[in-house]
């Protein structure tokens, strides 16, 4: 155990697994106190089960359900927001519900929490947002995705500018392994990892530790802010 946010709370926003688990346990085991924050608090509480993580309810399209988040929980060191929604598809796919969904979770849903939660963030205090590879890769089928993740890399910015000093960056995953691809079925995600690797000049896929890593990094580096940090493994160079 470390000690990079000794004193400090934490709210995650996201699911009980995954990049958030991750981002949550290591912020715990640095010394935070942790709060996580999503749909099934239930869920939530059960997934974790350390007396050092509280879970809470929150919707984060609905800004009353943040409001309320914010009046419960109080002052805050660092609010990190995991929740996605992909719309996925080539253009002639895409529905427009989808696309809502998308910019809702990922774009106005944090844009929301900023509004909520700046008043009560102590100063050395900072939001992390989650981006993605594709604002920087431009593949066909995710277009949806593209634009989304490329709102929120401008967002950090303003957001880091309208905020200031409240520090505001955010985190550019590539492939992680995470549930996130199990759709696809045992042997297609296990091609897809092995041909993303091929390509990646990291020469493997990503984990949830590695972008916990540079979460904990955004939260603790006090003169960045207004950065997307990529960790992507050098995807979109080739």
């Amino acid at each position: 155990m470390g000690n990079a946010l000794r004193d400090k709370t934490v709210l995650v926003i996201g699911r009980g697994s995954g990049i958030a688990r991750a981002v949550a346990l290591l912020a715990q085991s640095e010394g935070a106190r942790v709060i996580v924050a999503g749909r099934d608090q239930a869920k939530l509480a059960s997934a974790y089960g350390h007396p050092n993580i509280s879970a809470e309810a929150v919707d984060i399209t609905d800004d009353e359900s943040i409001a309320a988040l914010a009046d419960r929980v109080g002052g805050m060191d660092h609010v990190v927001s995991t929740a996605s929604a992909r719309a996925r598809g080539k253009l002639a796919d895409l529905q427009r519900e989808n696309l809502l969904q998308s910019f809702d979770t990922k774009v106005i849903g944090p844009t929301m929490l900023a509004k909520y939660f700046a008043p009560q963030i102590n100063p050395d205090g900072s939001f992390v947002l989650f981006s993605g590879v594709h604002a920087f890769k431009l593949n066909v089928g995710y277009l949806g995705v593209g634009i989304t993740n490329g709102a929120v890399d401008f967002l950090t910015r303003w957001l880091a500018v309208e905020l200031a000093p409240i520090r505001v960056n955010s985190i550019s995953p590539g492939v992680i392994d995470t549930g996130a691809w199990d759709a696809m079925g045992q042997d297609g995600k296990r091609d897809y990892f092995k041909h993303i690797a091929a390509d990646n000049p990291a020469g493997r896929i990503g984990t949830a530790d590695d972008v916990a890593s540079a979460v904990l990094f955004a939260m603790t580096n006090t003169f960045m802010t207004g950065m997307t940090l990529r960790v992507d493994g050098g995807e979109p160079l080739v």
